[in-house]
């Protein structure tokens, strides 16, 4: 049994992470200032601190094996009207947060990385050797802390390794998908069966794709889940690795519009509108260096299966969505 920290345990993935870990028999400890996760995500067994990642160094001590990092804002659109609230949080509590794990003797680091780091991609399927130009001042952050923690690795022989996620979505448990606001596709459209929005949008049916629509490559957040403990293990001191996770292919915007009709039994009426500045035709992963490097392979592909535990859990919450 191993000891973990788990930063924004309360959040969506992480909550997910931190559930896998208790149930593979590990001590858990999550931290999290709840300004975006919610207290009855962390689950049972896992230890729960209240706080900020930039005081992880109040609790981070050498009983700790690693850190799984998920301490982030994540919203595209609010980092660019408040960018210096993610430079603030997203670089300056990282950093932070690696000086604690330094001064702890910590030396084992997952980051939660995001396929924004990427901007525009150059080539499909998109793969770590790829250029990086990402498009906002989110996908720029992660960016920034990638940079931090290979540097971390190369004075301080750090073991990391940074997982860029393409489309998450699904659920796990009590634990799901609960942005506000939100603005994830499935969410959105079951927020349309659910009779809490009147129709979705579709931005843009003329990209140069099968329907016209943007593909996007759906990842289950379980699927996920697995990845970041077989990360654990394949973490090297001194090493950076950077590991892309997605299925490989992709669904379009109709696609998921019409498998959420399917699954939920409910109309889901649409209305196109323009296209989004910035918004790539296709944007689907090459997950083979995670096959490779961490032995991980996605077993939950399935749009269907996907969109039904989403769903699920969509109708066991409240207020979904919020």
């Amino acid at each position: 049994m191993s000891k973990y920290l788990v930063t924004g345990g309360a959040g969506y993935v992480g909550s997910v992470v931190a559930a896998h870990l208790v149930e593979a028999g590990h001590e858990v400890t999550v931290l999290d200032d709840l300004s975006t996760g919610f207290r009855e995500a962390v689950p049972a067994g896992a230890e729960f601190i209240e706080g900020r990642i930039q005081d992880a160094a109040k609790w981070l001590n050498l009983s700790f094996d690693a850190v799984l990092h998920f301490a982030a804002f994540s919203q595209v659109g609010e980092s660019v009207v408040n960018p210096e609230k993610y430079w603030s949080n997203n670089v300056g509590g990282t950093m932070a947060l690696l000086g604690a794990m330094r001064d702890a003797d910590v030396r084992t680091l997952v980051f939660s990385s995001t396929a924004a780091t990427y901007g525009e991609p150059v080539s499909t399927p998109i793969t770590e050797t790829d250029p990086t130009a990402p498009t906002s001042p989110y996908g720029a952050s992660k960016l920034a802390v990638d940079h931090m923690i290979a540097g971390e690795c190369t004075a301080h022989g750090l073991a990391a390794v940074s997982l860029r996620y393409f489309n998450v979505a699904g659920a796990y448990g009590n634990c799901g998908e609960r942005h506000d606001p939100e603005s994830h596709l499935i969410p959105l459209v079951l927020q349309v069966a659910l009779g809490e929005r009147e129709f979705i949008s579709v931005y843009g049916d003329d990209y140069p794709t099968p329907d016209g629509t943007c593909v996007r490559d759906y990842i289950h957040v379980a699927d996920l889940a697995e990845a970041h403990l077989l990360a654990l293990d394949a973490a090297t001191a001194g090493e950076h690795l950077v590991c892309n996770l997605g299925n490989g292919n992709g669904f379009s915007v109709r696609e998921v519009v019409e498998t959420v009709r399917k699954v939920t039994g409910h109309p889901v009426p649409e209305v196109v509108a323009g296209r989004r500045g910035g918004d790539p035709a296709v944007l689907v992963a090459s997950a083979a260096r995670a096959h490779e490097r961490l032995g991980w392979q996605p077993s939950r592909a399935d749009l269907a299966g996907i969109v039904a535990d989403a769903w699920a859990f969509a109708r066991r919450t409240e207020h979904p969505g919020e």
